[in-house]
């Protein structure tokens, strides 16, 4: 079991950790699979080990909102409630690399979570952690300048060349890509950027 990366699992309780070892199932998927819809009611949780996955919001128009990245070591929120209450999921998500982890059904979600309070409590934890990365992000698509909200995701980057088409960084912000070319060219021609192909340059 290579769920050494979640927090809970060196607290866990013997026999909830035995109950979590035989109830999980491996799972590897590639890059670009949308994992459920918007809508679906999720039968499983995704404890991912490997990889990246994006939730992302759609209204009535083809754009999208990413709401957060789900990174290796963390449950998804959106996933984790839809299960637990069975309603409809309000997002969707989709692997962005190749994923690894592990699946655990309904029924041994809800019967771990009564048997360790360790789980219960990293649960909630969930919630505080994602209803700020949540609210930050209506703040900054209400109140900021989509030129600003730019310039912040380009400087959030590991390195100054980043790999991310016009398409891609609209996706990432809720907005078309006609907006987001206007806008990266205004940043050029005042040297806060380089274009490049397939490539935006921090200077």
């Amino acid at each position: 079991m290579k769920l050494t990366s979640y927090p809970f699992i060196k607290d866990l309780e013997p026999e909830a950790l035995l109950f979590l070892e035989s109830h999980i199932k491996p799972i590897s998927i590639p890059q670009n699979t949308l994992l459920f819809y918007q809508g679906d009611v999720c039968d499983n949780i995704l404890w991912l080990t490997h990889g990246e996955v994006r939730l992302y919001t759609q209204a009535d128009s083809e754009e999208d909102i990413t709401l957060y990245t789900l990174k290796a070591g963390e449950q998804c929120i959106v996933n984790t409630a839809s299960l637990l209450s069975q309603t409809d999921a309000v997002a969707s998500a989709e692997s962005i690399t190749d994923i690894e982890g592990y699946l655990i059904d309904v029924q041994s979600v809800k019967k771990l979570s009564k048997m360790s309070d360790v789980y219960q409590s990293y649960l909630f934890s969930l919630y505080q952690l994602r209803f700020e990365e949540l609210t930050s992000l209506i703040n900054d698509i209400k109140f900021k300048r989509l030129d600003t909200r730019i310039v912040e995701w380009l400087n959030k980057q590991p390195h100054r060349l980043i790999e991310t088409t016009h398409e891609q960084l609209a996706t990432e912000l809720g907005t078309s890509r006609v907006v987001v070319s206007r806008l990266l060219k205004e940043l050029e021609q005042k040297e806060v950027v380089a274009l490049h192909r397939g490539k935006i340059e921090r200077l």
